[in-house]
Parts: structure tokens; sequence; C-alpha cells
């Protein structure tokens, strides 16, 4: 049964349960709300899209299936409008913009995508099917490609894939791609807001990318946490940080207080870009900033040693699962 929005006296049940997709099962966090007087079990649409990209994510995972972000991305990459990848890629009219809009693609249409996203290989695709294109068109297609493999900058992705280990979404990750100016933004913002020190700036990042992953099924930076002694902090977060800094997103500055010194963050010029994340992206954001804002480092350090994200991996400095947002003590 689905309402549109939980009762006043209902409960969030939570509990890991099978569901089968494409013929093939997956364990999920599967949510249900429970009226507490009639002991009744139901969801509604927003639960419903929780548990159904839990189990999207899964089956994308498993067989590398590119996600939505990615597959808009790659078509981007190209300035290339969703039909004219169709007719390169040998799909139907509208068949890309519908994997652009959550459709999920098959197995081997997933494979081909991930392809595109080299130019090389996109090009090797282009001219296979050369003769599907008047001369004018493909003349036009192949400056694009090459234009972006002028552009394509080998130390940057290098950079990136030490920074951040693998690109692929993957439950580490929050199923999504990470991007450093989707991560500088949300840093620049949390700066221009709070003025946090490195390591409430942290902690920052790990509640607003868990809270979201509960409630979407996704994170919203791509950042891989674990756990160390002063609680989750980003994988590689000192050098994430240098090359936030030295992108202009903010300035960290060295700051002593109480015969001790710690690195502050400081918005560095112009307000935080928000309209580039989703509006639930948005409303995860703003609550962390007010829910959190106001805790010394000290206490959000102390309140993250609540969270079981930490208690069961401190031991191994482990990577923090993200379905660990699904059992979030601080915020909800």
């Amino acid at each position: 049964m689905e309402k549109n929005k939980p009762e006043e006296n209902a409960t969030l049940k939570r509990q890991i349960k099978s569901f089968e997709f494409r013929k093939e099962s997956f364990n999920i966090f599967y949510h249900t709300w429970v009226d507490v007087e009639e002991k009744e079990e139901y969801t509604t649409t927003e639960l419903d899209e929780l548990n159904l990209a839990q189990l999207h994510n899964r089956y994308r995972n498993k067989y590398n299936i590119p996600f939505v972000d990615e597959i808009k991305s790659i078509r981007e990459q190209y300035g290339l409008s969703a039909s004219k990848m169709s007719e390169i890629l040998g799909l139907g009219p509208n068949v890309y913009r519908n994997y652009e809009n959550g459709e999920m693609p098959s197995v081997t249409t997933g494979r081909l995508i991930q392809f595109a996203k080299d130019p090389e290989e996109f090009k090797k695709m282009i001219e296979l099917s050369r003769n599907e294109f008047e001369p004018a068109e493909l003349e036009k297609i192949n400056k694009k490609i090459e234009s972006k493999l002028i552009n394509w900058n080998v130390i940057d992705n290098k950079l990136e894939e030490r920074l951040f280990g693998t690109k692929m979404p993957n439950i580490y990750n929050g199923y999504r791609v990470p991007n450093i100016y989707r991560i500088g933004t949300l840093v620049k913002y949390f700066a221009e807001k709070l003025e946090p020190f490195k390591t409430k700036m942290n902690k920052l990042l790990f509640y607003a990318d868990f809270l979201h992953y509960s409630r979407t099924g996704y994170s919203i930076s791509g950042l891989t946490y674990i756990a160390i002694t002063h609680g989750p902090v980003p994988k590689n977060y000192g050098g994430i940080y240098d090359k936030i800094a030295e992108s202009g997103f903010v300035d960290i500055r060295e700051v002593e207080f109480d015969d001790y010194g710690g690195e502050k963050f400081l918005n560095h010029d112009g307000e935080a870009n928000m309209d580039i994340f989703t509006a639930s992206e948005r409303s995860t954001i703003q609550d962390i900033g007010e829910k959190l804002g106001n805790l010394k480092t000290s206490e959000i350090v102390n309140v993250s040693h609540n969270e079981i994200a930490w208690t069961q991996n401190i031991d191994e400095h482990g990577r923090i699962s993200y379905d660990y947002g699904f059992v979030l003590e601080t915020v909800k």
C-alpha cells in the first residue's frame, strides 16, 4: 500500500530484504512506514524511490552499467544531443534520452556507453558508422572529438585517480562519480556559512553525504570515507582540500588558539553556486548546516564517535559503506 506522506503517528521500519530485478536477487535496506495504532505497513512515493534506487544501484554496480549522471556527462563531453548519441551508438531515436532519465540500459548497451567515454574509442565508433552521416555532419562531429582529445588532460586525470582511487560508482562513494567541482562547491558553502576548522569540515561532509544517501540512495559528493581517531573523514582529504584551494573555491588558513593551531576554511570569493545541486541535495546540505553548524569541533567529533559507521570500522581504519547512512544517530 502506498500513501502520499506518512501519518503523524507512523514510525519508520527498516529491514534487509531480497528483491528480484532482471531475474536476479539483491538484498537492500527495505523501508516502510508502520502505523503505530493500526499496525499497518505502507510506503510513500519517497520511500518507493529510495527502495528502487538501492535495487537499481546494486544491479548497475554488479554489471558496470553507467549511472545516470555518467551517461549524461559522456554525451556532454562531446557537445552532442541525446538523439545524435543514440544515432552514433546505433540505438533507437529516443533511447539515449531515456537512459539519461533513469531507464536502465542492458548490460551490453551499458558497456557500449562506457567505451564511448574514451575519446579514442568514440572516434573509432564514428569511423565505423561514417556512412550514416552527411560529410559536413561527420566533419563537425570529428572536430568535437579532436577538440576533446586535445584538451584531454592526462595529468588532471591521473591526479583525480590518485585522490579518489576508482571513479566507478560503488557502495563506498555512494554510487556517484567523485567530481572536484561538486566537492569544491560543497566545501565552499560550508566555508561561507560556518568557517569551520578542517576536522569539523570532515564531519560536515560526512554527515551531508550519508544523510542524503539515507534519503535517496545516492551521496552528494562521491567521496569515500574512512574511520580514523577523530571520526569519519574523506579518504585523502589533505590532497583533496589542497586541490580545492588551488582551484580557488576556498582559502585555508592556519589559525592559532589556546597555544594550538588549526586550519580554518574561509570563503575565497563570491557565493557557492548551489544551483549545481538537486533540490534534495540542497535541502540536505542546509539541514546539516542548521543542525550541526553550531557545534564546536570537539563536539562534532564526539557525536561522530556515536555513529556505528565509525565504531564498526575504526579498528581497521577501514572504508565506510554508505549503507551505514541508514543508521545515523545524530541526524535523520
